[in-house]
């Protein structure tokens, strides 16, 4: 459940300092949200790897590309994406699938912990 929440909802994403200036547009960036939330995982994988923001540390890319290595069965796949964007230089605030916000180190640490319980493979 969790991480349907967390991952799954890795849509918007905005810079954390931006937060205090509430007229801030915010940045959206694609990051397979509606392949994610269709269930449509290997396609979320091919997009997020063809866009390369997993591979800029982009934490919203991360998350959610292990979200789709979880649900595929990739749990160690999806552990790297975690804990990279655990420890990406880039930290922002994410809009989760519920419409909440949570910062993107808490919602990486969240999955990771999802994923430790068994929480993100049981998805469906």
């Amino acid at each position: 459940m969790i991480a349907s929440l967390l991952a799954a909802g890795a849509l918007f994403a905005q810079p954390a300092d931006a937060m205090a200036d509430s007229q801030t547009a915010v940045d959206q960036v694609d990051v397979a949200y509606e392949e994610l939330m269709a269930e449509r995982n290997r396609e979320a994988v091919e997009l997020i790897l063809a866009s390369q923001l997993d591979d800029e540390g982009d934490p919203a890319a991360l998350i959610n590309l292990g979200t789709a290595y979880a649900r595929l069965g990739e749990a160690e796949k999806a552990l790297h994406c975690f804990e990279a964007a655990i420890n990406s230089d880039t930290r922002y605030m994410l809009e989760l699938a519920d419409g909440s916000w949570m910062d993107s180190r808490r919602a990486a640490r969240k999955a990771a912990q999802a994923l430790s319980s068994g929480e993100a493979l049981a998805l469906r």
